[in-house]
């Protein structure tokens, strides 16, 4: 999930230079709702591993 937020965003900086206005708009909001989604779904698996006593994976 990580990967296509940090995707989304290069297209979104590559438009932006070379100037697609549209593109680069659609593309910065689908980068920010993903890493949102991601950062959610971060947070909630941490919780769960500190709630079950276990380390988290490496």
């Amino acid at each position: 999930m990580l990967h296509w937020a940090i995707t989304f965003l290069l297209i979104a900086l590559a438009a932006a230079i070379l100037g697609f206005g549209g593109i680069a708009a659609l593309s910065v909001e689908a980068a920010r709702i993903l890493f949102g989604v991601f950062i959610i779904l971060f947070l909630i698996t941490a919780v769960m591993h500190v709630l079950r006593g276990k380390a988290p994976p490496l």
